[in-house]
């Protein structure tokens, strides 16, 4: 699945499900643009990390949700790196688990802005070169919270969601510039933020006391992740846009019975 000559942009790639795909596309051949909001030093490791195995790699400081910083930040990549092939729409902050009624209006334009503003910048922003390439893909990475749309999660549910419509709607306009968009969903995974989220709803302080009520005894990891979207930005990709993959392991549940030993 070469992807050499390739530039791929991943937003909150110093850590998490984005530094997994960053690593993942430049083990593949890419050349990686490693976008960052805060953790400059995280960013710095991930950096030097592509550049152990070849590949070239700058860090870029953006807030997705600012469309100057988005434009700045393009422009850098495009002078440094080269046009944008592969835009992979990562970054994301949780919502803070409140009601409705309980949730502030800040909070709900932090999230929807990131999710879903940030991700419709930087299209607009990568797009005119990159319908010029020949092949682009656009990954969104969303979340299995948009097929249950569960309670006490509205900021982030709405910001997933609209992220998808984008998505949904990228794809029939980019198509005929061959440029595939598509969606990786994943349930729980073994992030800091997954940490933060099962600590908070469910008490849980380690992750691997989850591990036996989990798909294939485990709990999702970001390579796991990382290895459907090296899949879809492939040449072995070659007809599929506009489509939505969970990477849940067929369904995660906290009430799953234990696998036998």
């Amino acid at each position: 699945m070469s992807l050499a000559g390739r530039i791929a942009l991943v937003t909150g790639a110093g850590r998490g499900v984005g530094r997994g795909i960053a690593l993942a596309l430049a083990r593949d051949g890419a050349d990686i643009a490693v976008n960052y909001r805060r953790d400059e030093d995280a960013a710095l490791e991930v950096v030097a990390e592509i550049e152990r195995l070849g590949r070239r790699a700058y860090a870029y400081q953006a807030s997705v949700d600012d469309y100057e910083q988005d434009a700045e930040m393009v422009a850098k990549i495009e002078a440094e790196l080269g046009p944008v092939g592969i835009l992979v729409n990562n970054a994301g902050i949780a919502s803070r688990g409140q009601a409705v009624i309980d949730t502030e209006p800040a909070e709900l334009q932090r999230l929807v802005a990131t999710h879903a503003f940030g991700p419709h910048y930087l299209a607009r922003l990568t797009l005119p070169k990159m319908r010029t390439l020949g092949r682009g893909d656009i990954v969104m990475i969303s979340s299995t919270a948009t097929r249950g749309l569960g309670a006490f999660g509205a900021p982030y549910n709405m910001g997933k969601t609209a992220m998808e419509a984008l998505a949904y709607t990228l794809a029939k306009e980019e198509r005929p510039y061959g440029i595939r968009v598509n969606i990786v969903a994943p349930g729980l995974v073994e992030t800091e933020m997954g940490k933060r989220l099962m600590r908070a709803t469910a008490g849980v302080q380690d992750l691997r006391q989850l591990d036996a009520v989990m798909p294939f005894g485990r709990v999702c990891q970001p390579d796991d992740v990382a290895n459907v979207v090296r899949f879809l930005v492939s040449e072995q990709n070659s007809y599929l846009t506009g489509e939505r993959l969970y990477c849940d392991g067929g369904g995660q549940s906290a009430t799953a019975r234990p696998r036998n030993p």
